[in-house]
Protein backbone atom coordinates (compact mmCIF):
# COMPACT_ATOMS: atom_id res chain seq x y z
CA UNK A 1 0.00 0.00 0.00
CA UNK A 2 2.66 2.21 0.86
CA UNK A 3 5.22 3.90 -1.60
CA UNK A 4 8.08 5.91 -0.80
CA UNK A 5 8.93 7.93 1.93
CA UNK A 6 7.73 11.73 0.92
CA UNK A 7 9.50 13.80 3.71
CA UNK A 8 9.73 13.64 7.71
CA UNK A 9 7.90 16.63 9.16
CA UNK A 10 10.21 18.53 12.23
CA UNK A 11 8.54 21.09 14.29
CA UNK A 12 10.81 24.25 14.98
CA UNK A 13 10.44 27.09 17.63
CA UNK A 14 11.97 29.37 14.81
CA UNK A 15 11.15 28.75 11.57
CA UNK A 16 13.86 31.30 9.80
CA UNK A 17 16.52 30.28 11.92
CA UNK A 18 15.58 26.44 10.75
CA UNK A 19 15.76 27.48 7.25
CA UNK A 20 18.96 29.31 7.32
CA UNK A 21 20.46 26.33 8.82
CA UNK A 22 19.47 23.79 6.60
CA UNK A 23 20.60 25.99 4.11
CA UNK A 24 23.90 27.54 5.46
CA UNK A 25 25.21 25.12 7.39
CA UNK A 26 23.92 21.83 5.57
CA UNK A 27 23.94 22.86 2.43
CA UNK A 28 20.34 22.47 1.29
CA UNK A 29 18.14 23.21 -1.49
CA UNK A 30 15.59 24.81 1.15
CA UNK A 31 11.94 26.51 -0.24
CA UNK A 32 10.57 29.62 0.89
CA UNK A 33 8.01 29.24 3.22
CA UNK A 34 4.40 28.78 2.31
CA UNK A 35 1.12 29.50 4.78
CA UNK A 36 -1.21 26.40 4.79
CA UNK A 37 -4.46 28.38 6.81
CA UNK A 38 -6.00 25.23 6.23
CA UNK A 39 -3.61 23.16 8.26
CA UNK A 40 -2.67 25.85 10.36
CA UNK A 41 1.54 25.51 10.08
CA UNK A 42 3.51 27.56 8.19
CA UNK A 43 5.82 25.13 6.07
CA UNK A 44 9.27 24.98 4.40
CA UNK A 45 10.88 22.15 2.25
CA UNK A 46 14.39 21.38 2.55
CA UNK A 47 14.82 19.01 -0.51
CA UNK A 48 17.68 16.16 -0.37
CA UNK A 49 18.34 13.72 -3.30
CA UNK A 50 16.24 11.06 -2.11
CA UNK A 51 13.21 12.67 0.17
CA UNK A 52 12.40 15.86 2.06
CA UNK A 53 12.34 17.40 5.23
CA UNK A 54 9.39 19.70 6.02
CA UNK A 55 9.62 22.22 8.73
CA UNK A 56 6.68 23.46 10.62
CA UNK A 57 6.05 26.38 12.14
CA UNK A 58 2.40 27.37 14.03
CA UNK A 59 0.61 29.80 11.88
CA UNK A 60 -1.46 31.13 14.78
CA UNK A 61 -2.31 30.49 18.17
CA UNK A 62 -4.98 27.50 16.96
CA UNK A 63 -2.68 25.68 15.37
CA UNK A 64 -2.23 21.91 15.88
CA UNK A 65 1.74 22.11 15.94
CA UNK A 66 1.38 24.97 18.99
CA UNK A 67 0.58 22.60 21.43
CA UNK A 68 3.56 20.20 19.76
CA UNK A 69 6.16 23.04 20.15
CA UNK A 70 4.69 24.09 23.58
CA UNK A 71 5.44 21.02 24.65
CA UNK A 72 8.69 20.47 23.22
CA UNK A 73 10.10 23.61 23.28
CA UNK A 74 13.27 22.80 21.03
CA UNK A 75 11.00 21.05 18.35
CA UNK A 76 11.10 17.47 17.40
CA UNK A 77 10.07 15.33 15.07
CA UNK A 78 6.02 15.97 14.26
CA UNK A 79 4.96 12.91 11.46
CA UNK A 80 6.25 11.04 8.66
CA UNK A 81 4.69 11.19 5.05
CA UNK A 82 4.60 8.23 3.15
CA UNK A 83 3.24 7.91 -0.40
CA UNK A 84 0.28 5.92 -1.58
CA UNK A 85 -1.33 5.57 -5.36
CA UNK A 86 -4.71 5.86 -4.68
CA UNK A 87 -5.84 7.48 -1.17
CA UNK A 88 -9.04 6.54 -0.65
CA UNK A 89 -8.36 2.91 -1.28
CA UNK A 90 -5.66 3.22 0.86
CA UNK A 91 -7.88 5.03 3.68
CA UNK A 92 -10.83 2.05 3.16
CA UNK A 93 -7.99 -0.68 3.72
CA UNK A 94 -7.04 1.00 7.20
CA UNK A 95 -10.43 1.70 7.83
CA UNK A 96 -11.22 -1.82 6.97
CA UNK A 97 -8.06 -3.02 9.61
CA UNK A 98 -9.14 -1.05 12.09
CA UNK A 99 -6.68 1.91 12.15
CA UNK A 100 -7.98 5.11 12.67
CA UNK A 101 -7.79 8.40 10.60
CA UNK A 102 -7.86 11.92 11.46
CA UNK A 103 -10.21 14.36 11.30
CA UNK A 104 -13.68 13.35 9.03
CA UNK A 105 -11.49 10.64 7.41
CA UNK A 106 -12.00 12.89 4.09
CA UNK A 107 -8.67 13.35 2.38
CA UNK A 108 -7.33 17.55 2.51
CA UNK A 109 -5.27 19.45 0.13
CA UNK A 110 -1.58 18.87 1.91
CA UNK A 111 1.40 21.30 1.28
CA UNK A 112 2.34 19.95 -2.16
CA UNK A 113 -1.03 20.25 -3.52
CA UNK A 114 -2.01 16.50 -3.21
CA UNK A 115 -4.82 14.74 -1.41
CA UNK A 116 -3.34 14.23 2.44
CA UNK A 117 -4.65 12.12 5.50
CA UNK A 118 -3.42 11.43 8.77
CA UNK A 119 -3.35 8.55 11.19
CA UNK A 120 -3.85 8.05 14.45
CA UNK A 121 -0.51 7.81 15.95
CA UNK A 122 -1.77 5.35 18.58
CA UNK A 123 -2.49 3.15 15.91
CA UNK A 124 1.17 3.04 14.59
CA UNK A 125 3.64 3.07 17.88
CA UNK A 126 3.28 6.52 18.97
CA UNK A 127 4.05 7.73 15.06
CA UNK A 128 1.82 10.55 13.64
CA UNK A 129 1.53 9.29 9.72
CA UNK A 130 0.47 11.47 6.96
CA UNK A 131 -0.61 9.35 3.48
CA UNK A 132 0.35 11.44 0.20
CA UNK A 133 -1.64 10.66 -3.18
CA UNK A 134 1.35 10.66 -5.56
Amino acid sequence: MIGKLNHVAIVVPDLEVAAKSYSTVLGADVSDPVDLPTHGVTTVFVTLPNSKIELLYPLDLNSPVKSFLDRNPNGGIHHICFEVEDIYSARDQLLKEGSRVLGDGEPKEGAHGKPVLFLHPKDFFGTLIELEQV
